[in-house]
């Protein structure tokens, strides 16, 4: 999946371009300007090789792809995506909790908006976080966003009105996942190429682990400690599991040049359009079935109130394989040919929501959806490398992908919420699903239209 520093970019490359497209560019050094880039490197943290050997042509030493460094990275990376999308994937169990009315009162559309912050944070300081990465600052970041994760969670546990909750959970939380974001995904390439996919998909796993645990630490300790020491004890999980990509995690190198914040040309380029569209749209009702299954499971009477809880953790469970699953796949097919019926099933198990009457079939929903789910996870990085044909500008694409992805979580928790009302005490609950399911059949529709437009109608074309 991935290329190695001195190997030209294929039209598939991964991830790995997030971080390091336009290595190529960087001519070889003199000696004079290498000592002044490694005492430049030192002062920013940032690891250089030493022998002039281990550089190829580019002036960038290649990747180990193995080795007891290399693998504390994807340890490293595994912490990071577990407190971050893992943090976000757990959002669900306290929108349950929140309209229990135990700490406040607020409708489901204020509720979900807490939740909607937290993710839209995560994405837009994500996309603004990558220059700064790109200039060495890779350990303030680290440090900046544990803070920010565990910080936020002690203010969550002493807080006890909307607002508050908002601000800790929703900015502070998200905030500092943020920052943690893009190391997530821009580190690892450096350390591999050859198995780039085994490493990310292991740290990528992370993320539902995360939302498996988190949820059941909640729900075993809220009627035994309350609300504060629960979410406390999250908050301490948080803290020693970020301890580890704080001390193992390092730069290797500097990329020679930061990338543009924004890429004016991609407003005019029909087929990324078309994706980050595609892409935005499926978010919406991917936020939609985050924020409100759980809570469904247990208004409507068809779980218990504690099998309710374990209702996120099972969804989880089903999204490991998916979010690992799609970009290995995704090397033999094309990206497109892989999320445009993924979109559509999602779309088909969002309006099947409608008929679950039973905990045995939301059950098999949650697990179905957790697993298909991963097309809109793992696959629009790929798709967005693959549909730019100046590498040079994949980080800048991909981080303007993410920042319009962060629209489709406003409008999919708090628009959802507004749908399904709840004030006078009569939910919603069939415009929710029809609101979901119209997203993800929309969403399917325009990556049709993207496939036609790159390959026509012939099926056994790579796209």
């Amino acid at each position: 999946m991935g290329l190695d520093a001195n190997e030209p970019h294929s039209e598939q490359s991964t991830l790995q371009d997030q971080a390091i497209a336009h290595i190529d560019e960087s001519p070889p050094e003199s000696s004079s300007d290498r000592a002044l880039h490694t005492a430049d490197n030192e002062k920013n943290d940032v690891e250089t090789p030493s022998q002039e050997s281990q550089k190829p042509a580019g002036g960038l030493p290649p990747p180990p792809n193995g080795g007891l460094t290399a693998w504390l990275h994807v340890l490293g990376g595994f912490s990071l995506f577990f407190n971050t999308w893992g943090i976000l994937n757990t959002f669900g169990i306290y929108q349950t909790y929140y309209e229990s009315g135990a700490l406040f009162t607020e409708s489901s559309s204020n509720i979900s908006w807490i939740g909607a912050i937290q993710a839209y944070s995560v994405l837009l300081v994500g996309f603004l976080s990558g220059p700064i990465y790109d200039r060495g600052y890779f350990r303030s970041l680290l440090a900046i966003g544990s803070f920010g994760v565990v910080f936020g969670h002690m203010m969550l546990s002493i807080s006890d009105k909307f607002w508050q909750i908002l601000l800790a959970q929703g900015f502070c939380v998200g905030i500092g996942a943020g920052c943690l974001f893009v190391p997530c995904v821009a580190i690892l390439p450096s350390y591999w190429s050859t198995k780039l996919g085994l490493a990310v998909g292991l740290a990528a796993a992370g993320s539902s682990l995360g939302g498996v645990i988190y949820p059941i630490v909640f729900y075993k300790l809220i009627d035994q400690v309350g609300f504060g020491w629960s979410t406390r004890v999250i908050g301490f999980i948080a803290l020693v599991t970020l301890l580890v990509p704080n001390f193992v995690m390092k730069m290797r190198f500097k990329p020679p040049k930061a990338r543009a914040l924004i890429d004016w040309s991609a407003f005019t380029d029909g087929p990324y359009v078309l994706a980050v569209m595609g892409a935005m749209i499926g978010f919406i009702g991917l936020y939609v079935m985050f924020f409100f299954i759980s809570y469904y499971a247990q208004e409507a009477g068809i779980t218990s109130a504690a099998m309710s809880f374990y209702i996120v953790p099972i969804f989880n469970a089903g999204s490991t394989f998916g979010r690992v699953l799609p970009n290995a796949l995704s090397d033999k097919t094309g990206p497109v040919n892989l999320i445009a019926p993924g979109a559509l099933i999602v779309g088909a198990l969002q309006f099947a929501m409608i008929g679950v009457e039973s905990e045995a079939a939301l059950i098999v929903v949650a697990v179905l959806f957790g697993f298909f789910s991963g097309v809109f996870i793992a696959l629009p990085p790929v798709l967005f490398v693959a549909l730019t044909k100046d590498k040079t500008k994949i980080g800048t694409r991909i981080g303007m992908g993410f920042g319009f992805l962060g629209f489709g979580v406003l409008a999919g928790g708090p628009g959802g919420g507004s749908l399904l009302g709840g004030g006078s005490g009569t939910y919603h609950w069939t415009s929710l699903w029809v609101y979901a399911g119209v997203s993800g059949i929309v969403s399917s529709v325009l990556f049709i239209i993207l496939r036609i437009r790159k390959a026509g109608s012939k099926l056994t074309v790579k796209v």
